[in-house]
């Protein structure tokens, strides 16, 4: 994948601010809306993080199976045919962050500063935050130009 296609898929993520999530429930697969921001975890690593509540069937689903997939794709385009839309699909680990946790405060900040009417639903209990830990990663440049990251590789494009 040459730099350009690397840094238009990267800048992806941080305009679009709306993910698809897709989570296992039972055993059936369940897509929802999920609004995301990316942070560095105190070991380096980047992460997504949602914020969601107990009521959601997601946020149960996250619980149960950790392995989720994230989609992110870029605004329609008239002029694109919509197999040649930019998207970045992610392969994931979720993981609840409990509010005592060291990150909490770098991952709420970031969800925060991205979403700031968000900041009141920090005081509702029934909303936590997830952090997810893409462990693959599927970009699409363009018609005919997909590309695999796994590993450090993953990890460098994913840094801000």
């Amino acid at each position: 994948m040459d730099a350009d296609a690397r840094a238009s898929l990267r800048r992806l993520l941080d305009r679009q601010t709306v993910a698809a999530l897709a989570t296992l429930h039972g055993d059936e697969p369940a897509a929802s809306m999920a609004p995301f921001a990316l942070f560095t975890g105190a070991d380096g690593l980047p992460y997504l993080v949602v914020h969601v509540s107990a009521l959601a069937t997601h946020t149960r689903d996250m619980q149960r199976h950790a392995r989720v997939g994230v989609l992110v794709v870029d605004e329609a385009d008239p002029a694109v045919t919509p197999l040649a839309r930019p998207r970045v699909a992610l392969q994931a680990d979720a993981a609840e962050l409990p509010r005592l946790a060291k990150d909490y405060i770098a991952a709420k900040k970031a969800y925060v500063t991205r979403f700031p009417d968000a900041r009141p639903l920090f005081d509702l209990g029934d909303f936590a935050l997830f952090t997810l830990r893409p462990q693959s990663a599927r970009l699409v440049a363009g018609f005919g130009q997909a590309y695999g990251l796994v590993g450090e590789p993953l990890d460098a494009w994913l840094a801000p």
